[in-house]
């Protein structure tokens, strides 16, 4: 039985993000929710979750000593496969623009920005609750997914990647922006799977069998 390990860094989805995941899996991959960075460094895929600042979380990450090296270990060193949700997403990027500067994994080039109602009052930020993708690519995690199909969202701000080659989908909300990211074994979405009912259990399914 394959190892998923669901990084524990005090991320406020992690419990939800935890079920949505052993229901995915079906009892054909064992989800070990841990900072230990000897077991990370040996699972054979990686999520992590986030919700929150990007400051805050990347702060947070960086306290449990020996996570993230041992994350790179196994992601760029291995090649197993790995999912950001949300702000977990995010933190993929070079930098976040949230209260300053802040430096993010850097595995996917670009910025995480705050998203723009276009002028628009009607358009409320943040961006809560269901829309729909726009622009699946044919990334082989998202198969499950197709335009038009709708998946929850709750944040402010977004990751804008410098090559949009690195786009997997994006969603509309006052202006176009990435719904989901990839880039070779790595991926990342910006809703919430846990809380996408049928759409985020399809994806999290295909993830744990996503060989790239």
């Amino acid at each position: 039985m394959q190892s998923v390990a669901l990084i524990n860094y005090g991320s406020g989805n992690l419990r939800s993000a935890e079920k949505a995941l052993v229901r995915a899996a079906d009892g054909k991959s064992e989800i070990v929710v841990t900072d230990d960075p000897d077991v990370i460094a040996r699972a054979e895929r990686i999520v992590l979750p986030g919700v929150g600042a990007f400051a805050a979380c990347m702060e947070a990450l960086q306290a449990r000593a020996g996570v993230i090296e041992a994350m790179m270990e196994a992601v760029q060193g291995k090649g197993a496969p790995f999912l950001g949700i949300c702000v977990g997403m995010q933190l993929l990027a070079s930098r976040g623009l949230e209260f300053g500067e802040t430096l993010g994994l850097d595995w996917i080039s670009g910025d995480v920005r705050r998203l723009s109602n276009g002028g628009d009052s009607a358009i409320k930020i943040p961006h809560m609750g269901w829309n729909d993708l726009i622009g699946v690519t044919d990334q082989p995690l998202l198969t499950s997914l197709k335009d038009g199909q709708p998946a929850y969202f709750t944040h402010s701000f977004a990751f804008f990647p410098k090559d949009e080659r690195d786009v997997a989908a994006y969603v509309n909300h006052g202006e176009k922006f990435p719904a989901a990211v990839a880039r070779g074994n790595v991926a990342g979405v910006q809703f919430h799977p846990e809380k996408s009912q049928t759409s985020g259990l399809s994806l999290l399914a295909r993830f744990l069998e996503w060989r790239p």
